[in-house]
């Protein structure tokens, strides 16, 4: 039996829509990701896409299973509020983030302060919810482009504002909204170049449209007519529409890196003029002192860096373009997914950056925050290769990174997982990968290589515990071997220096330190002086790690 059509937006209504973009952005996944030639061709948008709602749900049904035990569920603007927050802390890539900002965007109008705790919205309120989301995310790209999600979105609410709502509510304003974006993405070919020679619509605005379709079926109960095909369509001529003009060039920034930011508005604000200095296709979505930054640079460090002078960043993820992931405002087609790639984990921002620059995609892993494995599989994805070596670099991910790696070759990635126990091991790996050699030669000679390096880190307890050097207090300096407590001291020079002459007595050729923000600033130089006064023809490398957790990380090879 058919649903009786809505006339109001309600919280459970919203929960039905997440549930069913969800599902439907499931559906057509492969097939979004088929037709992602803009701004970079690297074929993820349809899966970012999917995590994005995917985050936005989950918060949702948190909020319902919070009201549980109570008497009353969630009210609309509680609903509204999850789903933009879940949304906002999940985006990914250009195409999430977007999204993100857009449902950000009806929540400002149908959760504000003003609207109170009311049960419900009629078609004028999802009106202006559909205009406002369509204005903010456009308020959000540095440099709007015509031809994308964000023509989509403003038709879609074009369309809404011309709706009648008064007769069938939010249904008919929802179906309008739905029709109109679909008619601004049938058109997309013929306002932006890269498509137009693809012969494909925008892949962000198929999203949008998909999106907008399970807000019908949500409110109506009827599913949407079948959606036109992403593609190909008909190719337009490449002087009959226009190139987006901040990817004029042959290629194109080599990196992507998203974070989430705690920072003022201030801040932020000088931020988005930093960022548009260094690279491209910035978008900076949030706010209420939570934001989430994407943008495509060379320096992915100077970016990281230059939101640690904003704010506070966290969840950092470094992606390498790899060879075929073109910048489609210029001239080259997009290519064939590369041989072979590195995904690593890595704890803090300085050896995000050095990873980055060796190549590796990258996922942060922030103390007490591991990543899932919807998250490494998501790297794994985005690294773009037939080939992928995973390194951990964590003992406790080794189950989290099997299951990711079991999800990537079920569709059809070769994956070879690495065992690796620390960021020193993992470069030591990377260090000898050599994309060119037979996959099963570069795999060995990798985890022979990490095989090789002992690890151990320095670091503070927390609160007093029984060790395996005896009982520690809060407050002690702990040196860390091979995963297992060796020193118990006060200083954390000393304790460094013992636990690096008990690495050295087994031999050792090369020492690797990864300090952290919170060692003190002599900790590099004490430690590089010893190795060069007692331990000849040693030499010693030293990384900076920003926020990694661990004060100190050594290897010794």
């Amino acid at each position: 039996m058919a649903q009786v059509p809505q006339t109001f937006l309600d919280a459970l209504a919203v929960r039905t829509w997440c549930g069913l973009a969800l599902r439907a952005l499931g559906r057509v996944r492969e097939e979004i990701d088929a037709i992602n030639v803009y701004p970079v061709a690297d074929g993820d948008t349809g899966t970012n896409l999917y995590l994005t709602a995917e985050s936005a749900a989950t918060a949702v049904e948190a909020v319902f299973a919070g009201h549980e035990q109570g008497a009353d569920g969630p009210s609309l603007a509680d609903a509204l509020r999850a789903m933009a927050h879940g949304a906002l802390i999940g985006a990914r890539g250009n195409s999430g983030t977007i999204l993100a900002q857009l449902l950000r965007g009806m929540a400002q109008v149908l959760a504000a302060p003003e609207a109170g705790d009311t049960p419900h919205t009629d078609g004028t309120g999802l009106r202006l919810a559909l205009r406002r989301a369509a204005d903010a995310a456009r308020e959000a790209v540095a440099h709007p482009v015509e031809g994308t999600v964000l023509t989509v979105a403003s038709a879609a609410a074009d369309a809404a504002d011309a709706a009648d709502g008064a007769e069938g509510g939010c249904g008919t304003v929802a179906l309008a909204a739905y029709e109109g974006a679909r008619t601004a993405l049938a058109a997309t070919p013929g306002q932006l170049a890269v498509l137009g020679r693809a012969g494909v619509v925008d892949a962000g605005g198929r999203g949008l449209v998909t999106v907008l379709g399970a807000l019908v079926e949500a409110l109506t109960g009827e599913p949407v007519p079948q959606e036109p095909p992403t593609g190909p369509v008909e190719p337009v001529e490449p002087a009959a529409c226009a190139d987006a003009p901040e990817h004029t060039g042959e290629g194109g920034p080599a990196y992507e890196v998203i974070y989430l930011l705690e920072a003022d508005d201030a801040a932020v604000a000088r931020l988005r003029e930093r960022l548009d200095t260094l690279g491209d296709s910035l978008v900076v979505v949030g706010g209420d002192g939570l934001w989430n930054v994407h943008v495509h640079v060379d320096d992915a460090g100077a970016a990281v860096e230059a939101g640690v002078e904003a704010g506070r960043p966290y969840r950092i993820r470094i992606t390498h373009f790899a060879v075929g992931d073109v910048h489609t405002g210029g001239q080259r087609p997009p290519r064939e997914r590369v041989q072979r790639a590195v995904v690593a984990v890595v704890p803090g921002e300085g050896l995000a950056g050095l990873y980055a620059d060796a190549g590796a995609t990258t996922v942060l892993a922030r103390p007490g925050e591991p990543p899932a494995s919807g998250e490494l599989a998501q790297a794994l994805r985005r690294a773009h290769a037939r080939e992928v070596v995973l390194l951990p670099n964590d003992a406790e991910l080794r189950h989290t990174a099997a299951a990711a790696a079991e999800q990537a070759r079920a569709e059809g990635v070769r994956v070879a997982l690495i065992p690796t126990r620390s960021a020193v091991q993992g470069i030591a790996a990377l260090a000898v990968h050599e994309p060119e050699r037979r996959f099963d030669e570069d795999v060995v000679q990798m985890t022979s290589a990490a095989g090789a390096t002992r690890y151990a880190e320095v670091l503070v307890a927390e609160r007093q515990s029984w060790t395996t050097a005896g009982i520690c207090q809060a407050g002690d300096v702990l040196g860390l071997i091979d995963g297992d407590v060796a020193v118990i001291g006060r200083d954390l020079t000393g304790t460094a220096e013992t636990v690096l002459d008990r690495m050295l007595q087994a031999g050792g050729e090369l020492v690797t330190l990864v300090v952290g923000d919170g060692a003190p600033e002599t900790v590099a130089d004490r430690l590089e002086a010893r190795v060069r006064e007692s331990y000849l023809a040693v030499d010693t490398v030293v990384y900076r790690g920003g926020r990694q957790g661990s004060l100190l990380l050594i290897g010794v090879e």
